[in-house]
């Protein structure tokens, strides 16, 4: 049975009918460890970002040794039980080319597409998920899911175009609803029924395209070029509706979460983003586990973090540029405890998905997930000293564990290391001095 799938069977036992009827999880849809598919194909690689908006203090936050077993500063002390399942990367640099510093925007823009803009109407083009989502994530339900822990529909660093923004999910119930929604098929469910709603969409699709495709002979070389881009885009979301038309293949790790009925206030306090975080977390993790999508965008905090909390009268932000630094401690104890804060939103996402069993490890295994912010020490603006962070193993292909001295070298080999970890092929990514073609090697294992 080694070259047969559920979908397989079950296509063949209706002869492709609407309703079919389900055979129980078999070990033979596995290899005898679990590690693959029994056909030889491995379990999919996934994908995913976080950010943190206002950087960190250095201080307080770099370890002092590289390598393995680095120590851990009292801003990231809560890392220690993910520490294994990460990489520190500190002392990278967002390059301006000898443009503005536009605060909060030219440094995630560098790391995440590649050039430093010119001025806020500068959009980051194309960034790097939505690059690798076109590699991984075209068979998906969802080619990729973003959500923001803020509560503000406009937190996004994910971007298709310079006019596209990728629109987060801002609550946790409307992510819930977006994911395990009325139209969420189960693929372990006994039965399966395509969504009426998802068969009227590709037969409108289906005319939009033979649309386009008479358009595309009538036009000049600069709107065809335009339409192709637009024909792709469709192909892609056709891809998705075939894929929501087919009967799932049985996943193990599948567990649709529990129904949500109550969402989470609104609100800034650190507490309830906390909440919102968690859950959307936890949600993530369970979406990428039913392969309802291969690469997600979180963010904890918006890049001018407006995080607040009781007896303390400033948001995050303002407090990064008014708050004066402890002459003892030698850093601003107020910013440090909002960067703690989010420190321990990563930490939960992490655990979110190191929590998940797949195959003969667990589901973070099987992901890169990249975290950045927007500066090093907001309080002056830095885009040099800058932290991220990986986590997960990629499949075997990364190192975990580490702390890597990146000596000023751009943000952008991370994101040039993720592309090609991805399969994404690229001789390079950025340009000018955001320009690399050198992965983290240290981590690539």
């Amino acid at each position: 049975m080694s070259n047969w799938s559920r979908r397989r069977v079950l296509r063949g036992i209706v002869n492709g009918g609407v309703v079919s009827v389900g055979l129980p999880l078999l070990n033979c849809f596995l290899n005898d460890n679990g590690t693959a598919h029994a056909d030889g194909r491995p379990l999919p690689v996934r994908f995913g970002t976080w950010f943190w908006g206002c950087g960190m203090s250095a201080k307080v936050f770099v370890p002092t040794k590289f390598g393995t077993n680095y120590d851990l500063p009292e801003e990231i002390k809560a890392f220690k039980p993910i520490q294994q399942h990460m990489n520190m990367l500190t002392n990278y640099t967002a390059f301006l080319d000898g443009n503005e510093n536009l605060c909060h925007f030219s440094g995630w823009v560098a790391t995440r597409a590649g050039h430093a803009p010119k001025s806020r109407e500068d959009r980051p083009g194309e960034t790097i998920d939505i690059t690798i989502a076109n590699q991984i994530g075209r068979t998906s339900r969802f080619k990729t899911l973003t959500a923001t822990a803020t509560g503000e529909p406009r937190t996004t660093v994910s971007y298709e175009g310079v006019n596209s923004p990728t629109m987060p999910e801002y609550t946790a119930l409307h992510l819930y609803q977006r994911i395990f929604g009325s139209e969420f098929q189960d693929p372990n469910a006994p039965t399966f029924t395509p969504s009426p709603a998802v068969m009227v969409r590709k037969s409108v699709l289906s005319g939009v395209m033979d649309d386009v495709k008479k358009l595309n002979r009538r036009v000049g070389a600069e709107d065809r070029a335009r339409l192709d881009q637009y024909f792709t885009s469709l192909r892609h979301l056709e891809q998705q509706f075939d894929q929501q038309l087919q009967r799932p293949d049985p996943i193990a790790a599948c567990k649709a979460p529990p129904v949500i009925k109550d969402d989470v206030p609104a609100g800034r306090d650190f507490e309830l983003v906390a909440r919102r975080h968690k859950i959307m977390s936890e949600l993530m993790a369970m979406a990428v586990a039913c392969d309802q999508t291969r690469v997600f965008n979180l963010a904890y905090s918006a890049p001018f973090a407006d995080t607040v909390r009781a007896g303390y009268e400033k948001p995050h932000h303002s407090a990064t540029h008014e708050e004066g630094i402890d002459e003892e401690r030698g850093y601003q104890p107020e910013v440090s405890w909002f960067t703690r804060r989010a420190m321990d939103g990563w930490v939960e996402l992490v655990q979110a998905f190191a929590n998940v069993k797949e195959g003969d490890g667990t589901l973070l295994d099987n992901c890169f997930i990249m975290g950045n912010s927007d500066h090093g020490l907001a309080r002056i603006h830095s885009l040099d000293g800058m932290a991220m962070f990986t986590a997960g193993r990629a499949g075997g292909q990364l190192k975990t564990g580490l702390h890597i001295d990146g000596a000023g070298s751009p943000t952008t080999r991370l994101s040039y290391t993720a592309l090609r970890l991805m399969g994404v092929n690229a001789n390079s990514f950025g340009s000018k001095s955001n320009a690399t073609s050198k992965e983290i090697s240290e981590i690539v294992a």
